[in-house]
């Protein structure tokens, strides 16, 4: 990219400039060609749009008593990650390489290619996930006021594979995978039960998906392996931008819950317990580091 004189509006951590290349705004998910005027974050290495408003939440006047009340509970959260990350920059690493290639192909012509050219639906399903954890990550974050600890995008040992989200309750700890099927519903479809051995499939606009419950068991397995048997470890999908019914929707499936961020902030609420919150945190932090 090649910048501009940097708006001195904006704060040191970003810098406006304008595009050498397309991408997407990490706020709205708003394709942005080359050459339009954008901001750059230089802490997450991600692009926005100018006219993006930054969003901070008003000061909770009951965060004081909240915190006196429970004195392991942290109004801060230091090292919670960046939700989307390791998907941000996955999808940039992939749009530069596809770029690269089309320059190589075309020789001369390549700037013109590269401006034609569609992204790889590849490429593009990256920025997509990316702006779905993005945005629940924020709805995640605006949980931490009532007792809840969250972390983002942490990387699972010896892989590279990582987990989008974890929040940890007073009553447990929750393992959530985010994901951007926009305008699909997803459903619950039971075969067997009688004579036949009772199979659940998730399906997503009458596709099988059922490997992502997989995914966010195995997950769970790694949590839980952590914490032992005493803390209760939860799976769930949370669906962004989902066609979801006007009445009902969300299931659980093998006790893996699937449903929407609004009813995902409900059920990380809506009980109580006896765990040390921040001591939890802790350790699941230490051991699952941002991706």
């Amino acid at each position: 990219m090649s910048g501009n004189v940097a708006d001195e509006s904006e704060p040191l951590a970003v810098k406006r400039m304008r595009l050498r290349y397309a991408g997407t705004c990490s706020r709205c998910g708003t394709e942005l060609p080359a050459k339009a005027d954008a901001v750059y974050e230089r802490a997450t290495k991600t692009v926005r749009c100018v006219d993006c408003p930054v969003t901070i939440d008003p000061p909770d006047p009951n965060t004081e008593a909240v915190t006196a009340a429970n004195p392991s509970i942290p109004t801060e959260q230091p090292g919670a990650g960046v939700a989307g990350s390791s998907a941000r920059r996955e999808y940039e690493r992939r749009r530069v390489k596809d770029e690269e290639q089309i320059r190589r192909k075309w020789g001369r012509l390549g700037g013109i290619a590269v401006a034609l050219a569609d992204e790889r639906q590849e490429t593009k399903a990256w920025a997509s996930g990316a702006v779905g954890e993005e945005l629940l990550g924020h709805r995640l974050d605006s949980l931490a006021r009532d007792r809840v600890a969250v972390m983002h995008d942490r990387r699972i040992p010896r892989t590279r594979a990582n987990i989008d989200h974890i929040a940890v309750t007073s009553a447990g700890v929750w393992v959530i995978d985010a994901k951007r099927y926009k305008g699909a519903r997803p459903e619950l479809r039971v075969e067997g039960g009688i004579l036949r051995p009772r199979v659940e499939k998730l399906l997503i606009g009458r596709r099988d998906r059922t490997p992502l419950v997989d995914g966010v068991l195995k997950q769970v397995g790694l949590v839980q392996d952590l914490l032992g048997e005493g803390v209760p470890v939860t799976g769930a999908l949370c669906f962004i931008e989902a066609d979801w019914p006007l009445i009902g929707g969300s299931f659980s499936t093998r006790g893996v819950h699937v449903l929407w961020p609004k009813r995902l902030a409900h059920r990380l609420t809506e009980q109580e317990g006896v765990l040390d919150v921040a001591a939890v945190r802790d350790l699941v932090a230490g051991h699952f580091p941002p991706a």
